[in-house]
């Protein structure tokens, strides 16, 4: 595919698709390293195809349960129109099959499952790039005020440095094409990213996905996620100290 297009987003459904050809794909790239928009999107149509190719396949239905859902919305009737009632049953079987296959997809558990994934990516590109953090300060007092007037909702920030576990900064990720602020902090060589989204629904348990290991939990209607590649005895501290830890006023 050679064809530009106006939209990025539409780019990035191409790229995940391999239908770029290899200048418009570094290009894209690129434009990704710089959009954190782009690069979460390409993250969620990655993420979105693992989640389905989890799913199973539906086994069909029986030649007899078949037959009977046929005769209900009229196809066993050749040669007689279908009546109103026929077609109203029609509507309402599509309808629900195409809501149960949506659900099955995009249901709570698989949708925290896709933003645990995305939490990761975040933490992932964020250990890539130059720079870890849009704010570098170890003092909660300058961090958390900077997220305001930028999101919504400015994150909770707690001082853990007396445990080990010192502020380095703060920078604003994208979740579900919303931005969010993540908070980073720092325990020997490795980084602790800390995700809270407003509501969000109850995370999944903890889990481990290429090395890296990811904690989740909800307070006050806030969720938040914990992400990095340190052991997970020390993550496992890290979480209990921040929720147990005063809130900044």
């Amino acid at each position: 595919m050679t064809t530009r297009s106006d939209d990025p987003f539409l780019l990035v459904h191409a790229y995940c698709d391999g239908e770029l050809d290899p200048a418009n794909a570094v290009a894209l790239e690129r434009r990704m390293a710089e959009d954190p928009r782009l690069a979460a999107e390409r993250d969620r149509v990655v993420a979105l195809r693992h989640a389905m190719g989890r799913l199973k396949r539906t086994p069909m239905a029986p030649p007899a349960l078949r037959a009977k859902v046929e005769r209900a919305v009229g196809m066993r009737r050749p040669a007689v129109r279908p009546t109103w009632s026929a077609l109203a049953a029609s509507v309402v079987l599509a309808t629900a099959i195409s809501v149960g296959a949506t659900w099955s997809v995009l249901g709570p558990v698989a949708n925290n499952g896709l933003v645990a994934d995305e939490v990761v990516s975040n933490h992932i590109r964020s250990l890539m790039a130059t720079q870890k953090v849009d704010v570098v300060s170890t003092d909660q007092h300058t961090v958390k005020p900077w997220f305001n007037g930028r999101i919504p909702v400015s994150p909770r920030v707690v001082d853990l440095a007396s445990e080990g576990f010192p502020l380095v900064g703060g920078r604003i990720d994208v979740i579900e094409k919303t931005p969010v602020p993540s908070l980073v902090y720092q325990i020997r060589k490795h980084f602790i990213s800390v995700t809270e989204m407003q509501g969000g629904g109850a995370p999944p348990p903890e889990r481990t996905a290429d090395g890296y290991h990811v904690i989740g939990w909800s307070a006050g209607g806030v969720t938040y996620w914990a992400v990095s590649d340190v052991d997970l005895d020390a993550l496992k501290k890290f979480v209990k100290l921040f929720q147990a830890a005063p809130t900044m006023e």
